[in-house]
């Protein structure tokens, strides 16, 4: 990736219809994140931390203001244009996996150069590779209904992390699993993210886990405050 910013964020505002009203969930958003930096998104439930991570993603639009990622303009982009730049350079976290159920985890890990055209031994390969490193090398052929928790994220950062991208979102990526669980896929978490200077921007309700991050960015009343 270039040494441009990652995401930069101007006056992004975000309001939905409610009734006959109208909600506002974002205020004048402002953010600038540089390469490698791991941001969290930290706040009260309801606060619009998982509607901001979408909109940063590209996978929902503010109602007013810029929104760059890895230095395209989202704000003027159409939905095809969009995919192909998330294909490029993001990857995802959720806190419900989001494994396709019918896909063994190698095929799973797969799954992003697939959609990217590409379909061959060394993409395999360094799924495969990805998944040994998680220490998951001997469950390759296993469905998710088959794995833990723990694997199942455990797969879900193999998958994410397939392809290299320049910014990982991660949306409560510990929030489904116990405490001594979570804490590894955060042990694994981080130390991918240092493996490939990926960004790391996340949306936890944990603050240890936030803690562990470059920046802490607290949204209160729609707007965004950094932390010490």
């Amino acid at each position: 990736m270039p040494a441009e910013n990652i995401v930069e964020v101007h006056h992004l505002s975000k309001s939905v219809c409610q009734g006959d009203h109208q909600l506002s969930i974002l205020t004048g958003v402002e953010l600038v994140v540089k390469p490698a930096q791991t941001i969290a998104l930290i706040g009260e439930s309801g606060s619009g931390k998982s509607t901001l991570l979408a909109i940063l993603a590209g996978l929902d639009d503010g109602s007013e203001g810029e929104v760059h990622l890895c230095g395209q303009p989202l704000h003027n982009m159409d939905e095809e244009a969009r995919a192909v730049l998330r294909a490029k350079n993001v990857g995802f976290v959720f806190q419900s996996f989001m494994l396709v159920p019918t896909l063994n985890a190698l095929e799973n890990v797969e799954l992003p150069a697939l959609l990217r055209g590409e379909n061959d031994s060394a993409s395999r390969s360094q799924a495969k590779a990805l998944l040994e490193q998680l220490g998951l090398g001997k469950r390759l052929d296993h469905l998710p209904a088959q794995l833990s928790g723990g694997e199942q994220q455990r797969v879900a950062l193999a998958r994410a992390f397939n392809g290299r991208p320049g910014v990982l979102f991660a949306d409560e990526p510990t929030g489904n699993l116990d405490r001594q669980t979570g804490d590894r896929i955060a042990d694994l978490l981080f130390s991918l993210n240092r493996d490939f200077a990926t960004t790391l921007i996340l949306v936890t309700h944990d603050e240890q886990l936030a803690a562990r991050c470059d920046r802490r960015l607290r949204l209160r009343e729609g707007q965004l405050w950094e932390e010490a």
